[in-house]
């Protein structure tokens, strides 16, 4: 079971992501060259829309392609988003004042309530924690432990 990695910060031409689309909530049908991609094998792949979120996809089956050579088609389980929406918030830590551009995704169907428990998970991913209502940033979050 081999990791894959498609996401757009890497440019890697042998590695390429052609398409990637919901048939769905929770399957994928994924389209790519290169990678040697095998059932059981995990696909990150960036989420449009967005920076520097990205998603994990189980490959289910694939069918390799003999024109164009290299490329394959498979479908894949993952994150179930009924209606992806991608958030931009700022995260000021109470510690030391320092100021994070945080990016979330949260399934709209959910409606608003659902963006302050997605953007607190977004938070503890990247290593900040919220005591209490108060938001610290690593450095200040291991001072106070």
């Amino acid at each position: 079971m081999a990791r894959h990695d498609f996401r757009y910060t890497l440019l890697a031409p042998q590695h390429t992501l052609i398409e990637c689309r919901s048939l769905k909530p929770g399957q994928y049908q994924v389209t790519g060259n290169g990678g040697h991609i095998q059932p059981g094998d995990t696909l990150v792949v960036s989420l449009k829309g967005s920076r520097d979120l990205s998603m994990e996809l189980e490959v289910r089956s694939v069918r390799h392609l003999i024109n164009p050579p290299g490329q394959w088609t498979a479908t894949a389980s993952g994150p179930a988003f009924k209606e992806l929406e991608i958030h931009d918030w700022q995260v000021q830590c109470d510690g030391c004042g320092s100021l994070l551009q945080l990016e979330f995704a949260v399934d709209a169907a959910l409606g608003k309530d659902a963006r302050v428990p997605a953007a607190e998970a977004r938070l503890q991913e990247l290593g900040w924690a919220n005591h209490h209502g108060r938001h610290l940033c690593r450095q200040c979050r291991q001072q106070e432990a």
